[in-house]
């Protein structure tokens, strides 16, 4: 869950983002002064214009008065151009830097963690959650210290005029503040669910939009829209929750703040009368009292706004926070010579169900190792635990005799090529597409791509810079699954992964894609799961899985003949080949 935070926590969090930017702070500093300076020296200004001009008819002040209003009003805007342009500057590029750790910190994160998060809510974690801190780092606390220092100033000019007064003002208007507490705390818990909602909404969108031709499939337009309407509904009820609080901010300020200037008025009125105070120096007061009242609202409702940023502080910060909880060792995995399982044991999210029971075997360079058996019996597991994408529960994964816990991640990463079932493709180039992690070299792209058997129907579509749609849209099944083939043989692994990698290829790209696969292996280990056992048949070892168990490993012939379950698997398939 995420740690509360108040805005002093927020401001202390943000600190190490604004040390950079000292040189633009001081800039900024400078123009605050000069805006709120400004505004309490034109306060301050009515006194002698209306003593001076006015009420003396001193002609010398008449053409200096002019001068100065215009000095002090070019010096207020010129400050207020300084501080709005270099503070969103700082806040832009701090929240660059923001959303660039967020997702550099997102994606060193474990598996287990995006298989419990919706692809919708971390978008909206890295994009509106940001957005909503950009507001505060670039508006709300410059434009809150720009107002408090303003309302300082003139409350200065104020007790200045007439010391009397003040206490009276200073008294009355400090009550103005306590709705506020109350309406805060409203604000903060609307702001955090206002984030959460538009989570669900993205979630929504991204689940409809990713799934379109399901949806179209099942005549479900209608069923979507009614989903989406639901959690449509329900965000913009809790908006308009946190806009009635909102309002009702300055409002009720208003109207105490109304009582406060009348009393104001009365007791200034009597002091006047009495000859205590000048006429211009009960307007300057009274001007001061008038335009101090406008930035301690706008303070107000400022105070208010900073909740929504807090509440999605909270969200980013602890996202930020987050540690992996696989992290690997020191050693670094030059080459895999050998791989071997034993007594593997694992369950998903530490559950008591095991998907993983015991399991145990091995094979080296060279050689082909097939996994076969029941949906559900545990080979993609396999596959996870050896990309160390999970941590197994007990037992040993050893690569080269050392276990998989000492090696460094990257590096044995580095070393496995992974073909799945899933077809990951980029809206971008044939040649980035397979190159991905590596850097492009065109002769090694086109070599991959020859081997993948996919060269072919590449140049005929513009060669490898033309471009390949958003999830390959603009490719056949077996299209995208030959341009996944092709990235893993560009990657130059020393395992090769195929998990059901030709399934959604005819039978002579099949052909072409075996015979590939058995020439690498003379310098590779492979590792393949499928469920036609005629893709293998060559294999060197065939292991049959059921049930999170190894029910036999050998070679096709001894199978046939030793396993029952590889046996009910081969004859089905010669039913429906018949």
């Amino acid at each position: 869950m995420y740690k509360e935070m108040n805005l002093k926590e927020v401001l202390i969090r943000f600190k190490p983002f604004y040390k950079q930017y000292w040189k633009q702070f001081v800039i900024v500093g400078i123009g605050m002064l000069l805006a709120s300076g400004g505004t309490s020296a034109s306060a301050y200004m009515i006194k002698p214009i209306l003593d001076q001009i006015f009420i003396d008819k001193k002609e010398t002040m008449l053409y200096f008065a002019p001068f100065l209003f215009f000095l002090i009003y070019f010096l207020k805007n010129a400050g207020s151009y300084l501080q709005t342009y270099y503070i969103s500057y700082i806040g832009t590029d701090i929240l660059r830097i923001l959303r660039s750790k967020v997702l550099k910190n997102i994606l060193r994160l474990d598996m287990d963690f995006f298989k419990r998060h919706r692809s919708g809510e971390l978008i909206s974690r890295c994009t509106n959650d940001i957005g909503a801190l950009q507001n505060v780092v670039s508006s709300v606390i410059p434009d809150f210290l720009t107002q408090l220092i303003t309302a300082i100033g003139l409350l200065g000019v104020a007790v200045s005029q007439s010391p009397r007064l003040a206490f009276f003002a200073l008294i009355i208007f400090p009550i103005t503040i306590i709705p506020l507490f109350y309406l805060v705390k409203k604000l903060k818990l609307y702001a955090r669910n206002i984030q959460e909602k538009n989570s669900d909404l993205l979630s929504r969108l991204g689940e409809i939009f990713s799934n379109i031709e399901l949806v179209k499939a099942n005549n479900a337009q209608e069923k979507e829209r009614q989903k989406f309407d639901q959690e449509n509904k329900s965000f913009c009820k809790i908006i308009l929750k946190s806009t009635r609080i909102n309002a009702l901010t300055s409002p009720m300020m208003e109207v105490i703040g109304s009582i406060g200037v009348a009393v104001m008025i009365i007791v200034g009125g009597h002091e006047a009368i009495k000859g205590n105070v000048t006429v211009g120096s009960f307007f300057a007061f009274i001007s001061a009292l008038f335009w101090s009242y406008t930035p301690i609202k706008r303070l107000s409702n400022l105070y208010g706004g900073l909740q929504g940023a807090i509440a999605a502080s909270e969200r980013t910060f602890y996202l930020l926070d987050l540690e992996p909880e696989i992290k690997g060792g020191d050693k670094e995995l030059k080459s895999i010579k050998n791989i071997q399982f034993k007594k593997v044991e694992f369950a998903y999210d530490n559950s008591s169900k095991k998907v993983l029971n015991g399991i145990d075997f091995e094979f080296s360079k060279g050689e082909t190792l097939a996994l076969v058996g029941m949906s559900g019996g545990g080979k993609s597991s396999i596959i996870n635990l050896l990309m160390y994408f999970y941590e197994k529960n007990k037992g040993e994964i050893l690569f080269n005799d050392v276990d998989i816990h000492h090696f460094n991640i990257e590096s044995l990463r580095d070393k496995i090529g992974l073909v799945t079932q899933n077809i990951y493709l980029f809206n971008d180039s044939f040649a980035e597409n397979v190159a991905y992690s590596e850097d492009l070299d065109e002769e090694r792209v086109i070599e991959a791509l020859k081997l993948a058997n996919a060269y072919e129907f590449v140049e005929s579509m513009g060669g490898i810079y033309a471009e390949i749609k958003e999830h390959g849209k603009n490719l056949s099944g077996g299209q995208k699954q030959r341009i996944a083939i092709a990235r893993a043989l560009y990657k130059n692994p020393d395992l090769l992964i195929f998990d059901e990698a030709t399934s959604a290829l005819d039978n002579e790209s099949e052909k072409a894609i075996m015979k590939t696969i058995e020439n690498l292996k003379k310098e590779r280990l492979i590792l393949m799961i499928a469920h036609r056992l005629s893709t293998v048949e060559n294999a060197d070892k065939i292991v049959v899985i059921d049930k999170g168990q190894v029910l036999a490993i050998g070679k096709d012939e001894e199978l046939l003949k030793t396993c029952e379950l590889y046996r009910k698997f081969k004859n089905k398939e010669k039913e429906m080949k018949a």
